[in-house]
């Protein structure tokens, strides 16, 4: 552990509930704060949950940049700043007096989620730990799968209490009483912790492929597979409901299963953290795109399977986001994984933003079953874009 830094538990208890507060208060924002805003104000309900897209773009464009930001200053200056920007954007969404104002404050939303979410937490953990960050990583990811759990309920007794407007301004102390403060004390380490190796040995050890075409081709195949996970993920999340009552349940029947999502990830998580470290985290990606696969099918077979469909699935999404920070630190190294990560974020984060709506598209023109049938294609080819990334990284990293 570098002089100057925490242990890992204590900087990813630390950051574990920045990340439940910052999930919960921008992407799962909708599910309970839609409605009542809809109510209050009159506002279109795609306006308003198009707020989410609008930030998960805004945090798309600016990831490369904030990834550069940590790889050169650290993650201390990038997390704080976003729970000001969270602070400033919540601040701003409460108070907007029509729906112009409401999306702008969206804008400044984004910019707390492009710097302040899993993939800017990830970086700053890799630079502040190296090639030792992988089990923070995979810990930390723990904590953000308790987002909703946390603040759903929340959400809904504050909406009942003070409205949706005094719910936006709680939030907004919470990240300035204490993500802010938290973030700050996790990664209190020096400007130049993570420094260069000193020889061309050290070097070659913590960055094993080297920044030419075959890293290209790597880093394309590493962002198209988490970009389809990313797309296919979103689908499902927003539209599970529809998808289940169409496979023959009823509304509570459907609710029911739903939440076993939630579960099904934090558990494969939890088995990923106790056995991940013995295994190469290419084969937690690969794990994940093959769950996928398989709940999708099951799903799209009509089989009378649907639970173990939804809990497969959700095992595979859950453990994805592992693969997302820890294959990259993996496969280049510590040095540059903070730059890399914002740039492999940034394809992922757009599609993540825009596949909902293109999802209700197909959904509303096509039908379920055929949508279901075009994510599980999707799912299959990125089953072969993982066969096709190993062997590109075993050439990469036996090459002289």
């Amino acid at each position: 552990m570098k002089a100057g830094t925490h242990s890992p538990f204590l900087t990813v208890i630390c950051l574990g509930i920045a990340q439940i507060l910052a999930w919960g208060s921008s992407f799962y924002f909708p599910a309970v704060l839609a409605e009542p805003i809809v109510k209050d104000t009159g506002w279109p309900l795609p306006a308003v949950v198009g707020g989410v897209s609008l930030g998960l773009l805004v945090g798309g464009v600016i990831s490369p940049r904030v990834g550069t930001l940590i790889a050169q200053h650290g993650g201390r200056p990038v997390l704080a700043a976003s729970s000001l920007l969270f602070a400033a954007g919540l601040a701003g969404i409460g108070l907007s007096p029509n729906l112009p104002v409401y999306l702008f404050a969206w804008l400044i939303v984004g910019l707390g989620m492009g710097s302040g979410l899993y993939d800017a937490a990830f970086a700053a953990l890799g630079r502040m730990y190296g090639q030792a960050a992988r089990g923070p990583i995979t810990h930390l990811t723990l904590f953000g799968g308790f987002a909703s759990t946390v603040c759903w309920p929340l959400s809904a007794f504050l909406v009942e209490s003070i409205g949706w407007r005094g719910t936006c301004f709680v939030y907004a102390a919470l990240h300035l009483s204490l993500a802010l403060p938290l973030q700050l004390y996790a990664m209190r380490q020096p400007a130049n912790a993570e420094e260069e190796p000193a020889n061309a040995s050290e070097r070659a050890a913590a960055a094993p492929v080297t920044a030419d075409r075959r890293e290209t081709a790597i880093l394309i195949l590493l962002a198209l597979i988490l970009s389809i996970v990313a797309g296919i993920g979103s689908i499902i999340v927003v539209h599970l409901l529809i998808v289940l009552q169409a496979r023959g349940l009823d509304f509570a029947a459907a609710v029911a299963l739903g939440t076993l999502f939630g579960p099904a990830q934090v558990g494969a998580r939890m088995v990923e953290s106790l056995f991940g470290t013995r295994y190469h985290p290419a084969w937690t990606l690969m794990g994940s795109v093959t769950l996928m696969a398989i709940g999708l099918l099951l799903l799209l077979s009509g089989w009378p399977v649907v639970a173990l469909a939804v809990i497969l699935y959700a095992g595979g999404y859950g453990i994805s986001w592992i693969a997302r920070g820890t294959l990259p630190l993996a496969i280049f190294g510590a040095i540059r994984y903070p730059q890399l990560m914002g740039r492999i974020a940034m394809p992922s984060l757009v599609v993540q933003a825009v596949a909902p709506a293109i999802g209700a598209l197909a959904i509303e023109r096509l039908g379920i079953s055929p949508t279901l049938a075009i994510l599980t294609a999707f799912a299959i080819l990125n089953i072969a874009l993982m066969f096709a990334l190993s062997l590109r990284v075993r050439s990469a990293q036996s090459a002289p």
